[in-house]
């Protein structure tokens, strides 16, 4: 089964029904069928949680992570060697840090990176990525 890791941006673009949120839906149907593996780091569903909370307030993000609760996503931990993974990124790429943990999560469990965040263009050669605009 293909493995998808969501960026933050992938899944704001879901929730917010930007350009894109079909491409989003239709892996979280594919997700629900069995056919692909979602995954996400705790740190980019942080990144989620603190954006909404940022532009629509807590109520708005409380009610998100309990969206993100529902959908076929599983989360993964930070733990040491994912982090360690994300620095190295960080380090030998132009990549910010937030956006490294779903570089790094892919290449640790070699999927693919669902992203709108044209920062990735920095890895497009080191990891498959879909584009979610």
């Amino acid at each position: 089964m293909k493995r998808i890791v969501l960026d933050a941006s992938a899944l704001m673009t879901f929730f917010e029904n930007r350009s894109g949120a079909d491409k989003v839906e239709e892996l979280l149907h594919l997700a629900v069928a069995g056919k692909r593996q979602l995954l996400m780091s705790v740190v980019n569903w942080g990144e989620v949680y603190y954006s909404v909370w940022r532009i629509k307030g807590p109520g708005v993000a409380h009610k998100i992570l309990e969206d993100i609760a529902q959908l076929p996503i599983a989360l993964v931990p930070a733990d040491l060697e994912l982090t360690r993974s994300a620095a190295e990124l960080r380090a030998s790429h132009k990549l910010p840090y937030l956006d490294c943990f779903p570089a790094a999560l892919a290449l640790q469990r070699k999927a693919s990176v669902a992203t709108a965040d044209r920062d990735f263009y920095a890895l497009d050669k080191k990891i498959d990525l879909l584009w979610t605009t």
